[in-house]
């Protein structure tokens, strides 16, 4: 009796799950866009109606931003659109690996304030790049790694109270290149607060494939940025950035590759759309690529 009970309530909340528009097994990666993507919409409810419509589950929103958070609190729960994290955005302007302590001390400010901005939207990761070697004298690689490294211990304590975590992102800033880097970087704070946020096509610059990337940071991978690079692009424009002005699926990412490897380590989170934004048709396209890419369809 017991096992048939058991047996008719869980076909139930599957009957009910599945008349909510819900899934009882919801997917392993979830699809998300940066917040500056959506075009259509002034608030943003009307931006997260728009990317509900276009088969989006979330959404990560930069900090500082001038956007009512209330107003963000509200749309999420009225359309179910999860504001998965923030990105500190003033972390190229405004350095953690600075050479001027005053710099840094506002870095940290906005650190804390990128933190608390996620834990408002409900969120769980601040996504953050520590530092940028600009010289050899003054911002080199150990003063960027020892500066930030300071500057990441002392957000740790706010992090862990708010349950909020610190990942950070490899880019262009001739800061840490390799896999090997990322890991000891993560690893040296000895806490599951610090992990990493991983793009899969900045990383083609370095040399490893992403695939390799992404099977030996394993757990240490919190989420990941999704676009397109292409170096033929990069070589016919005579810049390396123009690279990116390739529409996802048409760059030189081994996505098959990449999705065995998210396998392989057992990733389940969000992948962030990160290209141009654009109106309802362009966010669908991309919503649509991302389907085909990550066979979530």
């Amino acid at each position: 009796m017991t096992d048939r009970r058991a047996f008719l309530m869980a076909a139930g909340a599957t009957l009910v799950a599945a008349r909510a528009g819900f899934s009882a097994d919801p997917p392993r990666i979830r699809k998300a866009v940066k917040y500056g993507m959506i075009k259509p919409g002034s608030t943003p409810l009307e931006k997260f109606e728009v990317l509900k419509k276009c088969g989006f589950q979330g959404v990560e929103l930069d900090s500082p931003m001038k956007i009512d958070r209330g107003e963000v609190v509200k749309a999420r729960d009225a359309t179910g659109i999860v504001v998965h994290g923030v990105v500190d955005s003033t972390h190229w302007g405004i350095r953690h690996s600075d050479p001027k302590p005053e710099t840094r001390a506002q870095a940290l400010k906005d650190l804390e304030g990128a933190i608390r901005d996620c834990k408002t939207y409900g969120g769980d990761t601040v996504l953050l790049v520590p530092g940028a070697v600009r010289d050899k004298q003054n911002e080199n690689f150990d003063q960027v790694w020892e500066r930030s490294t300071e500057q990441v211990k002392k957000a740790i304590p706010l992090a862990t109270e708010l349950d909020v975590k610190i990942a950070i992102e490899v880019v262009w800033n001739n800061f840490i290149t390799t896999p090997e880097q990322l890991i000891k970087y993560v690893d040296q704070f000895h806490t599951p607060t610090v992990g990493a946020y991983f793009d899969c096509s900045n990383m083609l610059k370095y040399g490893v494939p992403s695939a390799e990337w992404i099977r030996r940071l394993g757990k240490r991978m919190l989420k990941f940025d999704f676009k397109g690079y292409s170096a033929a692009k990069a070589k016919e424009k005579g810049n390396d950035g123009a690279g990116f002005g390739v529409g996802i699926g048409e760059g030189d990412e081994n996505w098959p590759e990449i999705v065995k490897a998210l396998r392989e380590v057992g990733y389940t989170g969000w992948a962030t759309a990160e290209v141009g934004g654009g109106d309802e048709k362009w966010l669908t396209d991309v919503s649509q690529r991302m389907d085909r890419i990550l066979e979530l369809k």
